[in-house]
């Protein structure tokens, strides 16, 4: 079988730790990586680019940020939504007032305005937990959301009271605005998503993501063996927080071109929530999957139909995608809980000893 480690021999404890230790996998994600940023910008279309694409990244961007929150430090929360609208508004506020700054850097300021809002929402925290830290993050929610709608500053006072992204270029290619083509919008938002993957990954591996498990595990016994709790779930705030602002940010300028609060209600918190349920809780991969499933499924819902011969009203579509959101996260909170980042790594592990019984 194709899929062997044998041969492949570890000399070294950083070869062994790896995240990619077996050749096959990392020649796997090269060319995926090769595909991603090179054969899909001239192949795909606008629709998919726009329709599919960009809004994964996006949320697969929020979704691990709530991954490192939730499933690495067991801190629930339901104001991802919220946290993106600063992200977006802090990004709108800082282009319309610097217009000369670069854009990344403008994403990355906001990421660190929304890191701060989200450990200040963090704060309690430090004393409940579970459902009623849900409560307090969907306090959040609303409030960000009001301040936002109400406080005219925020969108320059504009009657509408939406915020538009204004056209910026990245290395002389206008990359937002209504100018800006699909191709570099994608290219931009995967550039933004595959460095904060990376970095989330080896956040969680090293002494920051353990003490991040060991909280969410026992906090007691975290505290004992010297981990200071409250930090750890301070600094999980505050990191998932920056990783919701920078998919803000995402969302307004290289995906929807402008928004109003509405674009961050509370059901997008949900959305992101069932995105790290369904592709597994404690897992990178995994909110790269659950991002990948919710938002492929309604445009499949939309265009598969159609194609056999099918016609399904709009608003029974919308029922069926509720029903299937609802019938996968049962299904893996009963079956697998870990997700389908479970699914896959069992399949590798099956593929590894194949022939052989498991």
């Amino acid at each position: 079988m194709f899929y062997r480690e044998a041969g492949q021999f570890k000399t070294t404890y950083g070869a062994d730790q790896a995240v990619f230790p077996i050749a096959q996998d990392r020649w796997f994600v090269a060319i995926v990586a090769v595909i991603a940023f090179v054969v899909v910008p001239l192949v795909a279309s606008e629709y998919i680019l726009q329709a599919v694409l960009i809004p994964f990244l996006v949320f697969a961007m929020a979704a691990i940020g709530l991954n490192l929150l939730t499933g690495y430090a067991g801190q629930v929360s339901l104001g991802t939504g919220g946290f993106m609208a600063v992200g977006g508004y802090m990004t709108y506020k800082i282009t319309t007032n610097i217009p000369d700054i670069n854009i990344i850097v403008v994403f990355l300021i906001a990421g660190l305005i929304a890191a701060g809002v989200g450990l200040l929402f963090g704060i309690p925290s430090l004393r409940i937990k579970g459902f009623y830290l849900a409560v307090a993050t969907l306090a959040a929610q609303f409030f960000l959301g009001w301040l936002f709608n109400k406080v005219g500053w925020f969108y320059n006072d504009n009657p509408s009271g939406t915020i538009t992204a204004p056209p910026r270029t990245l290395f002389g290619v206008t990359v937002t605005g209504p100018e800006a083509v699909a191709e570099a919008r994608y290219l931009v938002s995967l550039t933004i998503v595959v460095v904060g993957a990376m970095i989330a990954k080896n956040l969680v591996r090293g002494r920051i993501g353990r003490s991040w498990m060991a909280v969410r595990d026992m906090d007691i016994a975290a505290e004992i063996i010297g981990i200071r709790p409250y930090r750890a779930k301070l600094l999980a705030f505050a990191v998932s927080s920056f990783y919701c602002g920078v998919a803000g940010a995402m969302m307004v300028f290289l995906w929807l071109g402008s928004a109003e609060t509405l674009a961050f209600d509370i059901f997008v918190s949900f959305n992101v929530l069932f995105m790290i349920i369904i592709g597994g809780l404690g897992s990178i991969l995994g909110s790269l999957l659950g991002a990948a499933f919710i938002t492929v499924m309604p445009v499949a819902l939309t265009n598969i139909p159609p194609l056999l011969g099918i016609e399904i009203p709009i608003d029974l579509q919308k029922n069926i995608e509720v029903i299937l959101f609802g019938s996968m996260i049962i299904f893996f909170l009963i079956v697998e809980p870990r997700g389908f980042a479970r699914l896959w790594q069992i399949t590798k592990e099956k593929l590894r000893l194949w022939p052989f019984p498991y």
